[in-house]
């Protein structure tokens, strides 16, 4: 079986894997999304059937004729069923735990398997093979009566199981007579009956998610769409400290490469604030508001993080070339010591990506041990866009934060606190919105001032301004809305372009980028703006490739572009219902729906025939444009009440 996307995660906003067509997990990390691949098959560049497959756990029945998956109704629990030639078959659960308890949510770093016999004795084999060290080698094991764990990394891991130990050892082909039940989870002991405690686990894991799924404000139509999509977001939620990562792989290219080409392989299992901006934005127009609360948490302690680097710039030492004996003119406030960051060209700056745990150094290498998808590499670990300067990130910091200002539902609203908090986020905008910086692609070779991210600066100013009028504080709101119009004037006069009659990517340049399209969604334009108008028509003729959208259609860093943009293509499809073209919109929607995995999820890329999807996955961004077209497009609930 050659490798696809067509994978299933499962997880519990702290454990997470991606199983494939044939029952098998193929990935998996531990002990958190961004660690050490404990099943790395996925990137190992082989059939992961084959005999000599690293990294998997298989359940395999012998002459296995068909195999059927699906997820339990409103939930992330995946149901494998396989059937032989003999007319046996066995039913598999796969799922991560997830059910409130003592108080708090059960989320360990735990996977459970529930093997089910359904018809005749069909006969199987477990082959269990971690690995360790990104696919350096094998893990060694030991085991007891019930138990095998799994040494050599970071994590060490412990299978608890009443089928035979021996068997799952020595992959040894058996008749499945009676249900198993395996719980891999941290090297602990399972003091409890296993049986019949990971069936509670099964019943209390589902109960939760459809109670979550419960409380989600669906479109009328697609709602299975938006309901798959709304749980794989929340799967990708790293619930201890807030963070959204945008995808659960690292190194999915966005082609095939070309010989002699370095592969465009990235590792996306970081938050980046400006996919989790969409997401939160996402999901609250189903009324996700945990989702939104657990990432405000995460926004606030960077926040802070900025706010310090900030006073710590104000209040430098005096430079060592002054002369001996000079006082520095301020001295440092109390509890800024020894190590604070103290270089004035960072006071304030916010990085697009941290770490899921908000590490700032996020140093990428490769992976010498990892073949990669299909055997095109390279792996690549860590992410070097957490050095870039990528302007719009302050407008989605506030963009993610005004709407807490405003909701009542929340369990902590924010405060003038925050709201003072926020301000020299705002005056990093307004400093930084007509500077160059790597745009919101994250080009490594170039830089230039980008009209998206002006645009973003702009929002956080407005979107101050209107913050600072909820809480009463009127001359800040001047203030705000001040600095909103200034960046105003400045884009309409710097990014239009008089000759070709349309906006452009970049101040002064004629390049067309997809990003443009976000200018009515931000509120920066509406698009009946002559402007406007005239942009999308632009932008639709230059970068629409049949059905589907490039971000850009110039060469960058690793050339030309060989595939469509996903995310782009449903920004096209909302300027399209917003220009009156909605037939055309709900056309191009069922298309988009009509190219998702078996799993009802998306990558990043897609070729320009629509035949595959390339790139990270399950993509965020993606599944954020499936609920933003969905929510849009759809018939009212009050056409059919």
């Amino acid at each position: 079986m050659s490798q696809t996307l067509e994978l299933f995660p499962i997880g519990n906003c702290a454990a997470s894997a991606l199983i494939d067509e044939g029952g098998r997990f193929v990935w998996a990390c531990a002990p958190r999304v961004d660690g050490d691949p404990f099943f790395s098959a996925l990137l190992c560049g082989r059939d992961p059937g084959g005999e000599a497959a690293q990294g998997i756990w298989a359940i395999e029945a012998e002459g296995a004729t068909d195999i059927r998956q699906s997820y339990l109704r409103n939930t992330p629990i995946l149901s494998t069923e396989i059937v032989d030639g003999e007319g046996g078959a066995l039913e598999v659960i796969d799922f991560c735990p997830r059910y409130r308890q003592f108080g708090r949510v059960y989320r360990p770093l735990a996977f459970i398997r529930l093997v089910r016999p359904v018809a005749g004795a069909p006969r199987i084999r477990i082959r269990c093979r971690p690995t360790f060290n990104y696919g350096e080698r094998k893990t060694s094991t030991t085991n007891g009566s019930n138990h095998i764990r799994y040494v050599g990394g970071e994590t060490t891991m412990r299978l608890t199981t009443d089928a035979s130990v021996s068997n799952i050892l020595e992959e040894r082909v058996f008749r499945l007579e009676e249900p198993i039940a395996m719980f891999l989870g941290p090297d602990e002991g399972f003091d409890a009956d296993i049986a019949i405690t990971t069936e509670r686990m099964l019943r209390e894991t589902t109960f939760y998610w459809r109670s979550w799924v419960r409380t989600l404000s669906t479109p009328l139509e697609w709602q299975d769409a938006v309901i798959r999509a709304a749980i794989t977001l929340k799967l990708c939620a790293y619930e201890e400290t807030g963070a959204i990562v945008a995808a659960l792989t690292t190194s999915i290219p966005e082609h095939a490469p070309e010989p002699g080409q370095a592969g465009r392989n990235w590792d996306y299992r970081y938050c980046w604030l400006r996919d989790a901006y969409y997401v939160v934005q996402a999901l609250n127009r189903l009324g996700a508001a945990d989702m939104l609360e657990n990432y405000l948490g995460y926004l606030r302690n960077l926040v802070d993080e900025a706010r310090h680097q900030h006073i710590a710039a104000v209040y430098a030492p005096a430079p060592v070339s002054e002369p001996p004996g000079t006082e520095p003119a301020r001295k440092p406030p109390p509890g800024l010591g020894p190590g604070v960051v103290t270089d004035p060209n960072r006071a304030g700056h916010v990085q697009p990506v941290y770490g899921v745990g908000l590490e700032p150094v996020l140093t990428e290498w490769i992976a010498p041990h990892l073949p990669g998808y299909r055997g095109m590499g390279p792996v690549r670990i860590g992410n070097q866009a957490h050095e870039h300067h990528q302007h719009d990130v302050y407008g989605q910091i506030v963009l993610s934060t005004v709407q807490a200002f405003f909701d009542e539902r929340l369990f902590r609203p924010a405060t003038e606190q925050d709201f003072r908090a926020l301000e020299p986020i705002g005056e990093r905008a307004f400093e930084v919105h007509d500077k160059p910086d790597a745009s919101l692609w994250e080009f490594r070779g170039r830089e230039a001032v980008h009209t998206y991210s002006s645009v973003m600066c702009w929002a956080a100013c407005d979107r101050l301004g209107n913050a600072a009028a909820k809480l009463g504080l009127a001359e800040r709101a001047h203030y705000w809305n001040d600095k909103a119009r200034h960046v105003r004037q400045t884009i309409e006069t710097r990014a239009w372009n008089e000759k070709l009659g349309r906006y452009a990517a970049t101040f002064g340049g004629e390049e067309l980028d997809a990003s443009l399209l976000q200018m009515i969604d931000v509120r920066f334009t509406t698009p009946d703006d002559p402007r406007m108008k005239a942009t999308m028509q632009a932008v639709e003729e230059g970068l629409r490739r049949g059905a589907f959208m490039l971000r850009y259609a110039i060469p960058d860093d690793f050339g030309l572009p060989k595939t469509a943009f996903n995310f782009c293509t449903f920004w096209l499809i909302e300027a399209l219902h917003l220009s009156g073209r909605s037939d055309e919109a709900r056309e191009l929607f069922g298309q988009m729906l009509a190219r998702r995995t078996k799993a009802g999820l998306l990558s990043e890329d897609i070729t320009f025939d629509g035949r595959e999807l390339w790139g990270n996955y399950p993509q965020t961004y993606s599944l954020v444009g499936l609920i933003n077209c969905a929510t849009l497009l759809s018939r009212p609930w009050s056409s059919v009440r």
